[in-house]
């Protein structure tokens, strides 16, 4: 069976976004090190989210989805990226649809 991962257009919008707010909030001194950070995180999501343990997402998510999961990426000591995402098979494809993709200084009180 074929897997594919897919994210809706406003996961995208907030990671192209993403790239601006480490840069200038100064979590990297330069763009272009903020902008492969982005592209390293959208890269593992694509190829590993299919393979990542994942757990029923609180209620409080819901507003992303119902019935999402979610799964934990670790960039780093101090950041974790959790992506929900909803699972749904179409003929001989599991199609993972990321809907709303957070860090833990942003979400982890709702963990």
């Amino acid at each position: 069976m074929h897997k594919k991962v897919i994210a809706l257009p406003k996961v995208y919008k907030f990671l192209e976004s993403l790239v601006s707010i480490l840069y200038e909030n100064e979590y990297f001194g330069l763009r272009e090190s903020a902008h492969k950070y982005v592209d390293d995180l959208f890269d593992d999501i694509i190829a590993n989210l299919p393979l990542k343990l994942h757990k029923p997402a609180p209620k409080q998510f819901d507003k992303y989805g119902k019935g999402m999961n979610y799964a934990v990426f670790r960039k780093s000591k101090r950041t974790s990226w959790y992506v929900f995402f909803k699972t749904y098979r179409k003929n001989d494809e599991i199609v993972h649809l990321v809907r709303y993709v957070a860090n833990n200084h942003v979400i982890a009180q709702y963990l």
